[in-house]
């Protein structure tokens, strides 16, 4: 047989095969990716919260992204704006998602201000701010697993993920594949600072809020296999 004709077919048979084999390989792990670990359970509601609406807002079967901009949320309208243009125009059309932003009583009127300063010409359907009592508002974010005290203003430029069962989401091992490979130790992420535009893009955005979306939407189909760590892993890992 010629040989030119035999390396021909041997080119096509490698061309056409290869991308079959490859997409063989795929569909075992078509189910196969680490949900986002809940970093703490049992997490406030906001029964002692109310809207300027009269609307009820709670955390119970929303998908939330939840902040805190104390007595004067304009000294963190850059964080907000930050919110909004990478977390809430991203994912306002998802089903059962919220930015939900809890403040002390009093603050009404800056919030007005606020509102004009992030978004000029939609209504911000799917962001909602709540009031409620300075102790209320130490309540909520202490029932949070988190790293900082609130400030004096009763604000944080972190923000956390709640899901619908009232947990709160994270990582319980941020460590980047370098600092696994030399064994680095275990830190984990329980909430996401709103003025590092790196971090609301690539970890809250781009992996942890899209890896809890796809976590519901296998349930919906039966699909969802759970295999999610919780808080006492990390402690154990701190303990080796």
């Amino acid at each position: 047989m010629n040989t030119k004709l035999v390396k021909r077919y041997t080119v096509l048979g490698i061309l056409f095969f290869l991308p079959v084999a490859f997409l063989l390989m795929l569909l075992p792990a078509k189910h196969n990716y680490n949900p986002l670990d809940i970093v703490e359970t049992q997490v406030s509601d906001l029964q002692d919260f109310a809207s300027t609406n009269g609307q009820t807002i709670q955390l119970k079967d929303h998908i939330t992204v939840l902040v805190f901009l104390g007595n004067h949320p304009m000294e963190n309208a850059v964080a907000a704006s930050n919110l909004k243009e990478l977390v809430y125009d991203k994912f306002k059309g998802f089903k059962k998602f919220q930015v939900v932003v809890a403040l002390p009583n009093g603050a009404e009127s800056e919030v007005e201000q606020l509102k004009k300063e992030i978004h000029s010409y939609e209504e911000l359907k799917y962001w909602q701010f709540v009031y409620g009592s300075e102790n209320a508002i130490s309540q909520l974010y202490n029932s949070l697993k988190h790293k900082n005290t609130l400030t004096a203003d009763f604000a944080t430029t972190q923000v956390f993920i709640v899901d619908k069962d009232l947990n709160q989401r994270g990582r319980l091992d941020d460590r980047t594949d370098d600092e696994k490979a030399t064994k680095k130790p275990v830190h984990d992420l329980v909430s996401y600072n709103a003025l590092e535009i790196a971090e609301i893009k690539d970890k809250l955005c781009a992996d942890d809020l899209r890896v809890l979306f796809q976590e519901y939407r296998e349930k919906r189909k039966g699909n969802f296999d759970s295999s999610t760590r919780r808080a006492n892993n990390l402690k154990a890992k701190n303990n080796e």
